[in-house]
């Protein structure tokens, strides 16, 4: 099934999707999050006590990312199409994405967890590469952005939790509340996709799986920063495949119960939950190593 066939089969849930999300998401405004202080008291040495590498690499990492929205924008909007209820969701999505760069930026600079020149200067650039996942088919583009979307979502929230203050636990709860919406309504288009074509829907998702990488490759050092966070057990392979992979893929999307598949997906399901098998191991590894690191005694 070519795009534009497939955007039209979906029509009516991406109305009833929009629908959905406009009654769920809920005003909130980025000056109520943030108290607002002196520009020179945040820019000092001592404005707060030093975050654990992991914790300011997230930082780094996510509000960079959201302000990489104009690239991410065009390529759905690309997809999407400007019309109707697609081009709605496209354009209501950046709003709420713009508010969640508002916001972080906001916090970092008045908290002063962040170097803002270091920051500026990343993000000019992050923004001047327009570095930004591309797909080409509208399917590949569903499973990758609802994959995302729940690993945002979760990545900030344990951001969140290891803030030491309540401030920016509370933006990135907020933050992540959003994103949880946004999952929720690429979770969900997924699933109407894989009644109407569920091969070439199945081929997508395991090519993303099998694919996935975070947003941020045109971020400085992003590499650098990646492995800070997954040592912090921010986000890493174990929670990709406990928090994702297993509750979304194989639970509420049910890969392997998918019937009347062509060969050709057959083959990718396969290869999917192997993939996912394999991961699993993986991850029994990295909480192994993990609790192992915990148990040691602090060394003087």
């Amino acid at each position: 099934m070519d795009n534009t066939t497939m955007l039209a089969e979906l029509l009516p849930s991406v109305e009833g999707l929009v629908d959905r999300h406009l009654g769920m998401a809920k005003e909130w405004f980025p000056h109520e999050l943030v108290e607002w202080r002196s520009p020179p008291a945040a820019a000092s040495t001592d404005a707060a006590e030093p975050l654990p590498d992991g914790v300011a690499s997230a930082l780094f990492v996510n509000v960079l990312t959201e302000d990489n929205l104009p690239f991410y924008f065009a390529s759905i909007d690309n997809l999407f199409g400007r019309d109707g209820a697609w081009g709605f969701w496209t354009r209501r999505w950046t709003a709420e994405e713009g508010r969640h760069s508002i916001v972080l930026r906001d916090y970092l600079i008045m908290s002063g967890r962040l170097d803002p020149v270091t920051l500026e200067r990343a993000r000019m650039t992050q923004v001047t590469g327009g570095v930004s996942p591309q797909a080409t088919a509208v399917v590949d583009a569903f499973a990758y952005l609802a994959l995302q979307e729940l690993a945002t979502r979760i990545a900030h929230h344990n951001t969140g939790k290891a803030l030491p203050d309540r401030e920016g636990y509370a933006v990135m709860k907020r933050v992540a509340a959003d994103e949880n919406l946004h999952y929720l309504f690429y979770r969900d288009l997924v699933s109407a996709a894989l009644d109407i074509d569920p091969s070439a829907m199945i081929e997508a998702i395991k090519r993303q799986v099998l694919g996935f990488e975070m947003p941020g490759l045109g971020i400085p050092n992003f590499a650098h920063h990646a492995k800070a966070i997954a040592r912090a057990g921010i986000y890493d392979l174990s929670v990709h495949h406990d928090a994702i992979l297993r509750p979304l893929v194989l639970g509420h999307w049910d890969v392997i119960g998918l019937q009347d598949l062509t060969p050709s997906a057959e083959a990718a399901r396969d290869r999917l939950v192997q993939f996912i098998t394999r991961l699993e191991r993986v991850s029994a590894r990295i909480k192994e190593s993990r609790a192992q690191r915990l148990a040691e005694p602090s060394r003087q």
